[in-house]
């Protein structure tokens, strides 16, 4: 069975899936007001019509096997680890087609808002450390049923991630 290893986030590494911005040590050029800091638009992301502010809960399982992964074809993913470090994993688009040799694991830091482009393979992230992860799930409205599709595994195209 494939193994994958765990990576730490880069801009140039996670550059093919999306980029991200770490929301408790904000940096750059700030608008500044008597008692606050403003840093606008660090992360963008297009949705049309209304968004919906999703909570996720992930327990740490004993093995990470993957079976399951899923792709949005209109819309990037935002998601963003509340309690703990996160590990995500994502693979390039491939026309509907896993390709699992080329999916990447990496450690997302607590509060670290990730986004994800459309078509980006993925599933769930899981805890890097606690035994649940609690995380921000943000996407247009309903689109676990509108613009979702998940794809079961075969055997062959399962894989484990390890640290």
């Amino acid at each position: 069975m494939k193994t994958i290893k765990i990576q730490n986030l880069s801009k140039e590494t996670f550059a093919p899936y999306g980029e991200y911005y770490k929301m408790d040590e904000p940096n750059g050029h700030a608008l500044c007001g008597a008692i606050h800091r403003f840093y606008p638009d660090r992360v963008t992301a297009y949705q049309a019509g209304n968004v919906g502010f999703s909570a996720i809960t992930v327990k740490k399982p004993e093995k990470m096997l993957i079976t399951q992964i899923e792709y949005h074809t209109t819309t990037s993913e935002l998601i963003m680890p509340l309690n703990d470090d996160m590990i995500l994993h994502v693979a390039q688009p491939s026309a509907g087609t896993p390709i699992t040799e080329q999916t990447k694991a990496f450690l997302v830091p607590k509060h670290t808002l990730i986004k994800m482009n459309a078509c980006v393979w993925h599933l769930a992230p899981l805890p890097a450390n606690a035994d649940e992860l609690s995380a921000l799930i943000v996407l247009p409205e309903c689109t676990y049923m509108n613009d979702c599709t998940v794809v079961d595994l075969k055997e062959s195209e399962q894989f484990v991630i390890e640290k």
